[in-house]
């Protein structure tokens, strides 16, 4: 009989167990949800600098063009 008493004592161990991470879990879900949150914000805004950052060198490409760089010309190919 002592079988069914150790096998008793591990079941109310894990019952203990599994109670306490009954009552933690939602906690810990809106802790997660919080950083989930500001990480997405902070994404958001560095889309935003990355678009306007985009913008820019388009628009100085477009000015660079526009000048005619030596670079671009065909008279200093060689062949």
């Amino acid at each position: 009989m002592e079988i069914f008493g150790g096998f008793m004592v591990m079941m109310s161990i894990l019952g203990l167990f599994l109670a306490v991470i009954w009552f933690v879990m939602p906690f810990v879900v809106f802790a997660v949800k919080g950083r989930v949150e500001r990480a997405v914000i902070l994404l958001e805004s560095v889309d935003q600098r990355l678009a306007r950052l985009e913008e820019r060198l388009a628009a100085a490409e477009a000015d660079s063009g526009k000048a005619g760089s030596p670079s671009d010309s065909p008279a200093t190919e060689r062949g």
